[in-house]
């Protein structure tokens, strides 16, 4: 891939949170950030979790398995979301290329609203997160919507879905029907 480095979050393939892998390339020689013992080729010193390094590596060969199954069920999952919000809601935007994007992932705009309010909305029923952080009561727009060039007002109304290997069409309609109920009824508050 012509990278020198390429860090893997182990919980994105399904393996025990808290574990990790760094890919550095060769002849990159990075930075201690953990001084003491001599453990990973002495860049980092504590005693490596074996088990959870041996349930990243069975995760990433479960995951290989079943990586073009995988990836066509979590876009059509996907799309499947965005198709159904879409069909409700007017002033929406999908943030992003419509197909050069991951296959689990949606980040969608709901102009003139905010996202913490959609989240606040959909409570429990519905794992989201903003697109935007919030501090206090004032909403600091996201670097990387910005760069997108991402507006304003679309920004603030940001939010970003993810599907998994288990997630069902069930599950997406209620989450569809869910955020169209929240965004129906913050749109009624606000006018």
């Amino acid at each position: 891939m012509n990278v020198d480095l390429l860090s893997v979050a182990g919980h994105k393939v399904y393996a025990p949170k808290g574990i990790g892998a760094l890919y550095v390339r060769k002849g990159l020689l990075p930075e201690k950030f953990c001084h003491g013992a001599g453990q990973e080729m002495g860049w980092r010193a504590g005693t490596e979790n074996v088990p959870a390094i041996v349930g990243l590596g069975k995760a990433c060969e479960m995951a290989e398995r079943s990586l073009d199954h995988g990836r066509r069920h979590l876009q059509a999952m996907r799309d499947r979301l965005h198709r159904g919000v879409a069909d409700q809601i007017h002033d929406l935007r999908l943030n992003g290329h419509p197909e050069k994007r991951l296959p689990n992932t949606v980040s969608l705009a709901f102009k003139k609203l905010e996202a913490n309010r959609i989240l606040e909305e959909v409570g429990l029923e519905v794992a989201a997160s903003a697109g935007a952080a919030c501090h206090s009561d004032t909403v600091t727009l996201s670097h990387v919507l910005e760069t997108m060039r991402v507006p304003p007002e679309w920004a603030r109304g940001t939010v970003r879905f993810s599907t998994g290997r288990m997630t069902s069409g069930d599950q997406i309609d209620r989450a569809v029907s869910v955020v169209v109920d929240a965004v129906e009824k913050l749109r009624g508050e606000s006018k």
